[in-house]
């Protein structure tokens, strides 16, 4: 074994903790490619930060936007908004001033934060589809079930699940040993990704428990939310009259597009990370920077543009504050 490198954590001869991780961004391009590329990622992220805070400002401003669905969206916002601070930090660190370093234990906070608020987002999509659902099917009765008390308790029972299921993982990592080589292959650090550092140590309970995390939580919201558009088909389909079944399923068209966009990269990603080990690994961080990356940018864009009261509420707010513009460089004219 080679000898532990400066600042290590080393407590005997047979364990060796890094103090340091690198990450390499993406593998294979150099700091010119990287340069180039913090275009595109910052875009991304401008893109996420405005759509998001400008979704949160119109649901805030518009007293219309008062419905269960718009405090479930309001919810994804937020979520979307802590999902792309996570991995802003080192992501801009690499591909701006090429800072590969990250502390071992910041490493693991980042990637406890990281793996929070993708839990929270499958919860907050399956709270979304059950919203649908009984608009759907119970519309008299839908503000009845969904009270805002109702509203905040699934809020808190989601943020409750994803904090205690994934609290032992930091520690379950923090009991390896590791080999000195510690690059990790993203820009940020994922479970699987530190996992894999782990030398001469059985990591069957941390392969095991990372299983059971997904499958009980990103696994069983995915299956009740195709299961909640099962019922909402059925019932549509009962209704009869075409015009009406399409006008019906087509406001569900925004979350069943922000559904496909995060459960297939995500679904790609745990494949490659439990089967795909010849995969090349630029295929793994392109795959996880499109699954932690895009979803926040494009889930504004797409709520904006199909949900007809959210696309109302921003172009009354838009006009208004031109009408403003306008009016007070009248009253500037006529004074001067």
């Amino acid at each position: 074994m080679e000898p532990p490198q400066e600042g290590a954590v080393v407590t005997n001869l047979s364990f060796y903790q890094p103090s340091v991780l690198l990450m390499i961004g993406i593998p294979g391009m150099g700091r010119l490619h990287h340069r180039l590329l913090s275009i595109l990622f910052c875009s991304f992220y401008l893109v996420a930060f405005s759509g998001n805070c400008t979704i949160l400002f119109i649901i805030k401003r518009t007293s219309s936007l008062r419905e269960p669905m718009h405090h479930f969206l309001s919810m994804l916002a937020v979520v979307d908004l802590a999902m792309a601070m996570c991995t802003l930090p080192t992501t801009l660190g690499i591909f701006w001033f090429d800072i590969r370093a990250i502390g071992f234990d910041a490493c693991l906070a980042q990637m406890y934060f990281i793996h929070i608020f993708s839990v929270l987002e499958s919860s907050v999509l399956l709270a979304m589809a059950f919203d649908r659902f009984v608009a759907i099917s119970r519309p008299l009765r839908y503000k009845a079930i969904l009270t805002r008390a109702t509203v905040v308790k699934i809020g808190l029972a989601m943020l409750v699940r994803a904090a205690v299921s994934l609290l032992p993982i930091p520690f379950l990592l923090k009991r390896l040993s590791y080999c000195p080589n510690n690059r990790l292959s993203h820009s940020f650090c994922v479970h699987p990704d530190v996992m894999k550092l782990a030398c001469a140590e059985d990591i069957t309970v941390n392969v095991l428990y990372g299983l059971v995390v997904i499958f009980s939580t990103v696994g069983i919201d995915f299956i009740f939310i195709v299961l909640s558009y099962a019922l909402i088909v059925r019932t549509i389909a009962s209704l009869g009259v075409k015009g009406k079944c399409w006008k019906t399923l087509n406001t569900c068209v925004s979350h069943i597009s922000v559904v496909f966009i995060f459960f297939i990269p995500m679904i790609a990603l745990s494949i490659i990370h439990r089967f795909g080990k010849n995969a090349p690994p630029i295929v793994s961080t392109v795959v996880a920077d499109v699954y932690l990356i895009v979803p926040p940018a494009l889930n504004p864009i797409i709520y904006s543009i199909k949900s007809k009261p959210i696309r109302k509420a921003i172009w009354r707010t838009l006009f208004w504050k031109i009408d403003m513009i306008r009016n007070r460089d009248s009253i500037s004219l006529q004074e001067v």
